[in-house]
């Protein structure tokens, strides 16, 4: 069971490379827009961009989850019809979305808050999301079939691409905001072009209506739960800026950016495990299995979080061409960084309660679960911003990805009950606690202690109470000895 665990760590690291790498390169184009365009420029590609993640969940309406399911499970149908069915559907509704947006931009531009000078932004924008939307199936195929490297590789080109692009079409032909959509277009076609292969290998002319109704009764929750989900993420920003300033907007926006250190970990595992628990559903161990990986997850997300809460006054003092890797303006919101980290650590988990959701094609219930979500984080945002300002934002989006877990879990465990290792987990949330809270208060009880060798004694301390809890297994002892 260890080794099947071990080849899951080894997908995610994998996973982890494309997704390090591109968020590495996509930072380098944040300085590099600043220089070359207009804040108001730059402010209709932020806009512009927000509403196509939003329009992505309207693009896939679920034909993603759907089509592992059934790949996975092969209960409808043969391979070419699993993947032919959603891949047409989404083909020819992502054919007619794009196409309408294409041709009516000018009075949608408008709509969204773009000015007409930018209405073309709006076209490429209808392109970009027809090259990602159709290319998703085709990535699933990669992932499902622990393609790991050809998914990774894809994703880097990708990404590469699009940072050369942006550069070529800004630096030298000067095309301003309509070069950073160009260059998604490019990027995204290129993607489809690698992936050729992986389509006509699978695709033939079946369209079965019977596997179409399951993957719509199973997809289409995705939808609403998607669009909650999004609001999790981003509704703290308006409220935060109707609430504050743009000021404090600016310096929230800043450090909860500092979070992708656990929301990368979160999106490595999540690329991996989905694969991964619908293989090995039909496994007799595999409810233990499920269990050990969550308290594996939650311990290595500890000690991310605790890393990168200890050093990340550190962190952000690096300097990079004579400049601090963040304008020390903007510091005096760190004390966000640790909160904001748990709450991935939230969300993580809820990625791996996801799985007997799916197992058991519950998908129903996912909208009210990310529904409670939403509600939390805007009921805990409008309570707590106007006494503790932006330290109140990430209060509550760490309770939403809390709430949001503990109810997955609750509607999870009802369907197909996991025992998981609640002794285990629990030595894990003490040892973690114990630590986060002394950093928090280590003015007053350690007074005297050097910074440094406090960061060391209390990461230290973290791994001595693990041991003194007795938390690793003879078996895991064991296995690590042979590895």
């Amino acid at each position: 069971m260890l080794d099947k665990i071990k080849t899951l760590g080894a997908d995610t690291a994998v996973y982890g490379v494309s997704a390090i790498v591109g968020r590495f390169l996509n930072f380098l184009l944040v300085p590099f827009y600043t220089n070359v365009l207009a804040t108001s420029e730059y402010g209709v590609v932020a806009t512009v961009y927000s509403y196509i993640a939003f329009m992505n969940i309207l693009y896939l309406y679920g034909m993603e989850s759907a089509y592992f399911k059934y790949a996975s499970t092969k209960e409808i149908g043969n391979d070419k019809e699993i993947f032919s069915t959603p891949f047409i559907s989404v083909l020819v509704t992502s054919l007619l979305l794009s196409g309408f947006i294409f041709l009516d931009s000018v009075r949608l531009a408008p709509i969204v808050e773009v000015p007409l000078r930018f209405a073309d932004t709006i076209k490429y924008s209808a392109l970009i999301m027809f090259f990602d939307s159709i290319g998703v199936i085709p990535f699933a195929v990669l992932r499902l079939e622990r393609k790991v490297k050809t998914f990774a590789a894809i994703k880097v080109i990708n990404i590469v691409i699009n940072v050369a692009a942006n550069v070529i079409l800004l630096l030298v032909f000067h095309m301003g905001v309509e070069g950073i959509f160009i260059s998604g277009v490019i990027a995204s076609a290129a993607s489809i072009i690698l992936l050729l292969p992986t389509i006509f290998g699978k695709i033939g002319l079946h369209f079965r209506k019977d596997l179409y109704k399951s993957l719509l009764r199973f997809g289409l929750p995705y939808v609403p739960a998607g669009l909650a989900a999004m609001m999790v993420q981003v509704i703290d920003r308006p409220i935060l800026l109707a609430l504050t300033n743009e000021s404090t907007v600016g310096i929230y926006q800043a450090n909860y950016r500092l979070g992708i250190f656990m929301m990368l970990v979160v999106s490595m595992f999540d690329y991996a495990w989905r694969p991964f628990f619908l293989t090995h559903a039909s496994d007799k161990n595999a409810k233990e299995m499920y269990s050990k990986i969550l308290t594996y997850f939650v311990l290595f997300g500890s000690i991310i979080v605790l890393l990168v809460s200890l050093y990340v006054d550190d962190i952000v003092k690096i300097r990079v061409f004579h400049r601090f890797i963040i304008n020390p303006a903007y510091w005096s919101g760190l004390g966000i960084v640790p909160v904001v980290l748990i709450g991935y650590l939230f969300n993580g988990m809820y990625v791996n309660f996801m799985a007997g959701i799916y197992i058991e094609k519950k998908t129903s219930h996912l909208p009210y679960i990310t529904g409670i979500g939403a509600a939390v984080n805007v009921v805990a945002n409008l309570l707590m911003i106007p006494k503790y300002g932006m330290l109140g934002a990430a209060w509550a989006t760490l309770f939403a990805y809390a709430a949001m877990a503990l109810v997955l879990y609750l509607v999870s465990h009802r369907f197909y009950p996991v025992q998981y290792e609640y002794a285990r987990l629990l030595k894990v949330g003490i040892a973690l606690i114990v630590v986060v809270l002394a950093h928090a208060f280590r003015h007053v009880l350690f007074p005297g202690l050097g910074e440094q060798l406090f960061k060391f004694a209390a990461l230290l301390s973290f791994f001595i109470m693990l041991f003194l809890f007795r938390f690793a297994t003879k078996e895991e002892m064991s296995f690590i000895r042979r590895k």
